[in-house]
């Protein structure tokens, strides 16, 4: 089949919860529209595709019509409620997918801006001879000096030893599965974690063999915190985040001497981090962005060396049993845009 031929059998699922933290209800349907704008104008248009989905808090129906109106084609509109996680928005949204026309699925996140050629670029591989069941896209911050250090924490790639092609981990704003497979394997709840259920559902599909292309050039950039004080707030959940995530990465990849690094409170987590700070310097202008030289790239090392502190002491707070995390804080979105 040809590209075009996959996008007849795609549905694409747009999640707000990233928009949560803007109280005005048209904020959040100016970012939405701004993103439907941007979609319509894809080399792969909106109209391509089997299906729209949408999943919100309560969008007006007048605000739904506009939207759709401006897609130029029927969107399904899943209202979720308010205590609704990032991930289980996702999986509600490809519920409302229609298993007799859509055998593809896209993820997006409705804070993210693709290049023009995004949605095609991601579609691609699923046209192949032997073709992958699961097309992982790049996603980036901006390409600032805070943007470029935070893209080697918080987006990096791993090389995956199921292939030259394929990458070990992915992230849930630009990701494209086989329906059936995305079917089987969803994301899991996981209590007390933020953002780690991509990760964990990647070390399980590496665990069954199945390879996640990467597809580069499928890139999408993702907005930053609206302030220092969201932006902080995000480094110290995700560095709790390390604390959920390790049991899970030890038992994929540590010999059976270090498993207990497991449960060892923050030992592990912090072990992970310090692995995870050695790739990010290591990826600094490594990660098809424009490259920083000179005063900008020392910026940017004492950037990510401030940012993994942050990290580190969210990891030790958890890992010691502080838990300093907001109740309902993904509800709430650490939904950190306001404009």
């Amino acid at each position: 089949m040809s590209t075009e031929q996959i996008a007849a059998r795609t549905a694409l699922v747009l999640e707000t919860n990233n928009l949560r933290g803007g109280a005005d209800p048209q904020r959040v349907a100016g970012s939405l529209k701004r993103l439907v704008a941007v979609l319509t104008r894809q080399s792969l248009p909106l109209a391509c595709l089997a299906q729209v989905v949408i999943t919100h808090d309560g969008l007006p129906p007048a605000v739904c019509g506009e939207i759709e109106a401006l897609a130029g084609r029927p969107v399904d509109f899943v209202r979720i409620q308010p205590e609704t996680g990032y991930y289980e928005a996702k999986n509600q949204g490809f519920d409302r997918t229609d298993a007799a026309r859509c055998d593809y699925v896209v993820f997006g996140d409705a804070d993210c801006v693709p290049d023009a050629d995004w949605l095609a670029q991601l579609l691609a591989p699923f046209a192949e001879a032997g073709a992958p069941r699961v097309v992982a896209g790049r996603t980036s911050y901006a390409g600032t000096v805070a943007g470029t250090a935070l893209t080697t924490i918080d987006f990096m790639y791993f090389p995956s030893r199921l292939g030259p092609a394929a990458t070990a981990n992915f992230y849930a704003n630009n990701v494209a599965f086989e329906r059936a497979l995305f079917d089987q394997y969803r994301y899991q709840p996981m209590q007390g974690v933020y953002r780690a259920h991509c990760q964990v559902m990647g070390l399980r599909l590496a665990a069954a063999g199945i390879a996640l292309r990467y597809a580069p050039r499928a890139h999408t950039e993702h907005r930053l915190p609206d302030s220092r004080r969201e932006a902080l707030q995000l480094r110290w959940m995700r560095g709790q985040d390390s604390v959920g995530l390790t049991p899970f990465l030890v038992r994929a990849y540590a010999p059976a001497r270090l498993q207990w690094l497991g449960r060892s409170g923050p030992v592990g987590p912090l072990c992970v981090l310090a692995i995870r700070l050695r790739h990010s310097l290591r990826a600094l202008n490594r990660q098809d962005m424009a490259p920083l030289r000179g005063p900008r790239r020392l910026a940017a090392i004492a950037l990510i060396l401030g940012f993994s502190t942050v990290d580190a002491l969210g990891a030790l707070a958890r890992g010691i049993g502080i838990d300093t995390a907001r109740r309902g804080a993904d509800a709430q979105a650490l939904s950190y845009h306001r404009h």
